[in-house]
């Protein structure tokens, strides 16, 4: 009889976790369910509960929601309008300055050649991101989906890292003018201009490799919602359920091995340059020498100020609208401005678009 009874119990029991199962995942209906197994309502509310956290825990998300700048949404109008204007001026700008390094002979030097290839970056740059933007804006469709958001990601990332080292790559240019100028010619050739632009791009795509094998490893399973207008790779981490430490710690090592020496060897570069400069007697001869290097020295510090005033921001004390609009920074000003700096402060570039437009 004790056996009996036993399994007697034991059978009720697994009746209930199958009333309970068949409850969650056929959607019957409670009373109908009860009919053939008496079950009590809190414990098959309790399960229910327990097998959706489940479901919901092993989802992985198919697309984002890029929420944009959804608070501004009575200036939606002024706010295409000006990202219309940015992305046109941007593009135009460099698009045309990668024509006349090409098309002209007289640009045909290692200076305009770096410049050209920071020009056609900036073209990729702002494609990269604007479109979207401003397609979000024009129809109201704010998703994205998870292999794009992840491919911007990585191009913004790659192209930024790839800015540093061609950066890095003009300023050794101008040092070696300013600095050795009896050397100048036979260190600069062709082969080493080349070889200098290819390791930019192969650095700045390569090194974004890594952290992005890490990061299609997390995985999203709670809010789909990211509070921006790109695919931030801060935004990106806030989103997932899963640890990141170990990816913050890799990008931070990996921004250590790749993005600072670029960086101080600019610094160095032009620490070195402005006391050559400082050195000259004349003042005409100072005026001529830091003319050949102010556009270049304008355009490093609008790209790493812009940088450093959005990621020197406490994340904490600092709502998140001003932090799109400060991001905004070094998504839109070092293109828009990179093609008047250089179309107005150097006498090369002014006489071929004169040449050109006559």
């Amino acid at each position: 009889m004790a056996h009996s009874s036993t399994w007697q119990s034991i059978h009720e029991g697994l009746g209930q976790d199958i009333q309970m199962l068949l409850c969650v995942y056929t959607n019957q209906d409670q009373n109908n369910a009860s009919s053939v197994f008496p079950v009590t309502p809190p414990v098959s509310k309790k399960f229910e509960v327990l097998i959706s956290m489940m479901i919901r825990n092993q989802t992985k998300i198919a697309e984002f929601v890029l929420l944009g700048f959804g608070e501004f949404y009575k200036v939606q109008t002024l706010l295409f309008l000006s990202f219309l204007v940015i992305y046109a001026v941007a593009l135009t700008g460099n698009a045309l300055i990668v024509a006349l390094v090409l098309f002209d002979r007289h640009l045909h030097t290692p200076m305009y050649f770096f410049l050209g290839n920071l020009s056609f970056l900036e073209v990729f740059y702002t494609s990269n991101i604007f479109p979207r933007v401003l397609s979000a804006l024009l129809t109201g469709n704010k998703m994205i989906s998870f292999n794009s958001c992840f491919t911007q990601w990585y191009l913004f990332g790659s192209l930024e890292a790839t800015e540093c080292c061609l950066l890095c790559a003009m300023s050794y240019d101008r040092y070696l003018a300013i600095c050795k100028p009896l050397h100048y010619a036979a260190i600069m050739q062709a082969q080493t201009c080349i070889q200098l632009v290819v390791a930019s791009w192969v650095n700045g795509f390569v090194t974004f490799v890594i952290l992005l094998h890490l990061m299609l490893q997390l995985t999203f399973c709670g809010s789909n919602e990211m509070d921006h207008y790109f695919c931030d790779y801060f935004s990106l981490l806030n989103l997932s359920c899963t640890d990141t430490s170990l990816i913050e710690i890799m990008g931070f090592i990996l921004a250590v091995l790749f993005t600072l020496p670029p960086f101080l060897l600019t610094l160095i570069s032009y620490i070195y340059i402005i006391a050559a400069v400082l050195k000259i007697p004349s003042t005409t001869g100072r005026q001529k020498a830091f003319s050949t290097c102010s556009s270049h020295l304008l355009v490093v510090s609008i790209f790493y100020g812009s940088l450093m005033v959005v990621y020197m921001l406490p994340k904490n004390n600092v709502n998140r609208n001003t932090q799109k609009i400060s991001s905004l920074l070094y998504t839109a000003l070092p293109p828009l401005t990179n093609p008047f700096i250089y179309s107005l402060r150097n006498k090369e570039v002014k006489e071929t678009l004169r040449n050109s437009i006559r």
